[in-house]
């Protein structure tokens, strides 16, 4: 049997080369998404899993410093070749010893393999336990095949989808594209006035997110305007042949701003030869009351098939974990989740 162990990857093209493999779902494995990370401050490191001089896997860590302490964070990943139990020891390994190093309390994993028993199974019998946070990073998206054509696509959707796309156009809903990060301050106007409405906290690092992303062509900001008033705004990453709602804002109107620039961007990602386009986080189906349940509605509308990914799982490295579990789990059930 060939030797299995870690190693540091600094080389992109490496790095790409196997996501595109193996890893086109997991956006926060990406080499793109570690820069992000490391403009944010975040400590980051990259690890190849071999066997032998064979590549089998990739994953980044993240160490994140919270109230509670420490703990390491592999987003979207490990992103293995294959789910062989070797492969899953030899990380678990390397994350436990480098959980001494930086006295952290846990580790957590997302790897984007689709959801099943089995799976789940595996990773109990390894020693991970279900996170206690709600569904996130896209666990639950909607996934819209675009390979079809502009009429296909239209006829495919709702009604009332087509409907509102229509009623945009005929009324003059400006829509424009930019990959000038100077335009995101329209956006973050507006995404502070959506993050008061529904009572979240705005996500961090959006502008090094899309500095990063938009210097190699694989973001656009996407902008709908009706008179003088800016409606609505988003952000589109283009990364393995799909291109990915990532963050929506917008503010309420009866123009249907929001739906322009849905149309707009599945069009320019049908110009940029993606074949699927991800309008990511969504409800759960039976979670009939959770907070994402509106803006779920509005994603169906458009067509597209939901996918369901393994749910966020941690490794406990010592007894300081059973309280952050139990905070958690709070905070997910007055949440609503």
């Amino acid at each position: 049997m060939k030797k299995i162990h870690i190693q540091s990857i600094i080389d992109k093209s490496t790095w790409d080369e196997f996501m595109m493999r193996f890893g086109k779902a997991s956006l926060f494995q990406s080499f793109e998404w570690g820069e992000v990370e490391a403009r944010m401050g975040i400590p980051l490191s990259r690890h190849g899993l071999f066997e032998g001089n064979t590549l089998v896997g990739v994953f980044q860590i993240a160490v994140m410093k919270s109230r509670r302490g420490i703990f390491l964070h592999v987003r979207h990943g490990p992103v293995l070749s294959s789910q062989s139990e070797d492969y899953w020891d030899t990380f678990i390994s390397y994350m436990k010893d480098m959980g001494k190093r930086e006295n952290a309390y846990f580790f957590r994993v997302n790897p984007m393999i689709f959801d099943s028993e089995e799976q789940r199974k595996m990773l109990r019998d390894l020693g991970f336990r279900p996170s206690p946070i709600h569904a996130m990073d896209a666990e639950y998206c909607l996934v819209l095949d675009i390979t079809k054509s502009e009429e296909e696509l239209l006829s495919s959707m709702r009604k009332t989808t087509r409907y509102e796309i229509r009623k945009a156009d005929s009324l003059g809903v400006k829509v424009s594209h930019y990959v000038d990060k100077r335009h995101l301050d329209h956006f973050f106007d507006l995404y502070k006035k959506t993050a008061l409405r529904h009572e979240f906290v705005p996500h961090s690092g959006i502008r090094e997110e899309f500095d990063v992303f938009v210097r190699d062509g694989k973001a656009v900001y996407i902008e709908a305007q009706y008179g003088s008033e800016i409606l609505a705004g988003a952000i589109i990453l283009f990364y393995m042949g799909q291109a990915i709602y990532h963050h929506g804002a917008s503010i309420p109107s009866k123009i249907p701003a929001a739906y322009a620039i849905q149309w707009a961007a599945i069009r320019e990602a049908k110009k940029r030869e993606c074949t699927r386009y991800n309008f990511w986080g969504i409800a759960p189906e039976d979670k009939k009351n959770h907070p994402w349940r509106g803006i779920t509605g509005f994603k169906y509308g458009f067509g597209g098939v939901p996918e369901s990914y393994m749910h966020a799982h941690d490794f406990p490295l010592d007894i300081r974990y059973s309280i952050s579990y139990l905070i958690e789990t709070v905070r997910r059930i007055k949440k609503g989740y």
